[in-house]
């Protein structure tokens, strides 16, 4: 027998009245990692396993059993514990996902207990959890047991595009197939299995493969199985969850979890004493010693060569520098590393934009004018930026190619190559149809919902794989709408990377000099930092806000608006006051029929402009919102 995820809403919030942001975020409880107060996702109260009376015996054991579950795990997210005796004997087991510290992981069950006691009052068995945890009582013992019902199923809204639907779940299946074993063949403490994979039009596919770590390796195997049958019931859907007694998966088109958590090492015990056997030991000992020295010796010898190697490699490095007629280009070029095979003929770019002539002008970045081009080798279009000849630039400018050259994200602008010549700094990229700025500023009645929800879901996307699924974790720190690239399907693509930075480094004031536009970044970051994430989720909520309404960041209605972000200041103005379909655009021939979702979106925008930056959501909890259908606001 299935259950889907039933609303949970009573459990969040006791009554809802309002737009206020506050009320949003209890909402979005279960998606927000800023949030304290999550959702209960599941529950299910066996009436068939028979009930306790109130008062009774059996209810002291289950309080009991249900106090002590959180101090008896294996330390790897398992917890399993009993108390009583004959027919009043109470059974609780806990099971964490991987990727849960054990702190963490205790908090869960303990609210899993208070929950699961308030919605089963009375049932001898009930399980139910959050995401984190999962839960179950019973009068009969589970352990080494494997049990597939009752089963809970949860699916996106979404749906794949019909001419990539065979080849999704082509790989998600490959995909589960793999999790599935590594995680039966997990041992006795953990069955977890985490992974990702490429699919059609969607960059990455996640999934996650969990059993309760008392099954056997067959048990795991066997219950995934009967999980994984659950799919086709549900077939086009970009994400999805299963879960069961004794296992369970997941796959989403986003990133949902973290790394997973490794419970520290046991304590060695002390060497054992002496015996008679010492010269046995004493013999291996010196045969140990003997290879120590020998390893040593050949690694000092080792060493020596490489040392000398490195100087003559170091002096060959120094003559081409000498005898290099451009010593700006020589420069560069070591520092480039591997990017260098991405570097481009300066003629080559000059020729394909006409010598930068004017009417080949496309655009201006706060770096330099773009272009726009033909190779002539290939006859393929490209979009170049001139850097400015001022020493100013010549970091960002560095920055861009290093990062760019190592981003693959259809939601992120592909960098085709670079040039250097004497001053000239040139970067080439794949040749855009419009920016998302010039979409805005020009005549925009025929742009249906349909397409805006694109853009909006596409930039999510590429701000997902930016802040915590590329190999550098990245914060572009300048989004705005000039530097959303659209392509000839409307796709977007995040540009511009002049100033962005990996996560965790520090961020100078001369980067602020440099952002093409102020309006975008939360007033704080612009005077007093520090840089994170927050950042990008603000201008990214900003966007959406443009993109509904067909407004610029610039649009005032009042001198009083705020004239940092005139256009956030319309939007809070508006929600306080109960009239947030002011905010959707007039022009859009499919607005009234789509209102409801239109709406939703923009509660999601303000939600990323809140003036907390800790209340703020995380782009992977954003897109969730997008994606998903779970969750409504009044």
């Amino acid at each position: 027998m299935g259950f889907t995820f039933p609303n949970f809403k009573r459990f969040a919030i006791a009554a809802i009245s309002s737009r206020q942001l506050s009320v949003l975020c209890s909402v979005y409880a279960p998606v927000i990692q800023s949030s304290a107060q999550p959702t209960f996702q599941y529950e299910q109260c066996q009436n068939h396993k028979g009930n306790y009376t109130t008062n009774s015996t059996y209810q002291g054991n289950l309080n009991r059993v249900l106090s002590i579950l959180p101090s008896r795990g294996n330390g790897n997210g398992f917890y399993n514990s009993s108390y009583g005796r004959n027919s009043d004997k109470v059974y609780a087991t806990g099971l964490c996902r991987g990727d849960i510290e054990p702190n963490g992981c205790r908090n869960c069950l303990v609210k899993s207990a208070q929950i699961l006691t308030l919605v089963c009052p009375n049932k001898k068995e009930a399980i139910g959890g959050f995401d984190e945890c999962m839960l179950r009582c019973s009068n009969l013992p589970s352990l080494g047991v494997m049990e597939t019902s009752p089963i809970f199923h949860s699916w996106s809204t979404e749906s794949v595009s019909s001419i990539y639907l065979n080849g999704f779940f082509r790989d998600l299946r490959i995909l589960l197939d793999e999790l599935k074993n590594r995680a039966a063949a997990g041992g006795p403490l953990r069955k977890y299995a985490t992974g990702n994979t490429s699919a059609p039009e969607f960059q990455i596919i996640y999934a996650l493969a969990q059993c309760r770590p008392d099954l056997s390796q067959l048990g795991c195997n066997n219950c995934l199985d009967k999980a994984f049958q659950d799919i086709p019931r549900y077939y086009g859907k970009v994400g999805g969850r299963v879960v069961t007694p004794s296992c369970n998966f997941r796959y989403e088109v986003y990133r949902f979890y973290g790394h997973a958590y490794d419970a520290p090492p046991a304590t060695q015990p002390p060497p054992p004493p002496l015996t008679e056997a010492g010269a046995t030991i004493g013999k291996k000992s010196n045969t140990s010693g003997n290879s120590i020295i020998v390893v040593a010796t050949a690694a000092t010898a080792v060493l020596i060569i490489s040392l000398g190697v490195y100087s003559r490699v170091k002096k060959s490095y120094k003559k081409v520098e000498a005898s290099s007629s451009d010593d700006d280009d020589k420069e560069e070029e070591v520092e480039f590393g591997t990017a260098d095979c991405l570097r481009f003929d300066f003629r080559t770019v000059r020729v394909a934009t006409g010598n930068f002539s004017e009417r080949n002008k496309i655009g201006q970045s706060v770096h330099g004018p773009v272009y726009r081009g033909k190779l002539r080798s290939t006859g393929q279009q490209i979009a170049v930026k001139r850097f400015y000849k001022n020493g100013l630039h010549i970091d960002y400018f560095k920055n861009e190619v290093l990062l760019l050259s190592r981003l693959q994200h259809r939601n992120v602008v592909r960098l085709l190559g670079f040039c250097l010549k004497e001053n000239e700094r040139l970067l080439v990229y794949e040749f855009p149809k419009m920016s998302l700025d010039d979409l805005l500023s020009a005549e925009h009645e025929h742009l249906a919902w349909e397409t805006r929800y694109k853009i909006i879901r596409g930039i999510a996307q590429g701000l997902l794989y930016l802040h915590e699924d590329s190999r550098l974790r990245i914060i572009h720190y300048d989004l705005n709408a000039s530097n959303i690239w659209l392509d000839e399907d409307m796709n977007p693509k995040i540009s511009d990377f002049g100033v962005a930075k990996l996560i965790g480094v520090y961020e100078s004031e001369d980067t602020r000099k440099l952002l093409n536009t102020v309006g975008y970044i939360a007033a704080k970051y612009l005077r007093n930092g520090p840089i994170s994430t927050e950042v990008d989720v603000f201008s990214f909520g900003q966007l959406i806000l443009e993109i509904a309404s067909g407004r610029t960041c610039g649009f005032s209605e009042h001198r009083g608006e705020d004239y940092e972000h005139p256009l956030v200041s319309y939007a809070r103005r508006n929600w306080r006051e109960g009239t947030l379909s002011n905010l959707v655009d007039p022009q859009m021939k499919d607005g009234p029929s789509k209102l409801d979702e239109i709406l939703r979106c923009v509660d999601i925008g303000m939600l990323c402009i809140q003036e907390s930056a800790a209340d703020r959501p995380t782009m992977s909890s954003v897109v969730h919102m997008l994606n998903c259908d779970l969750f409504h606001f009044p």
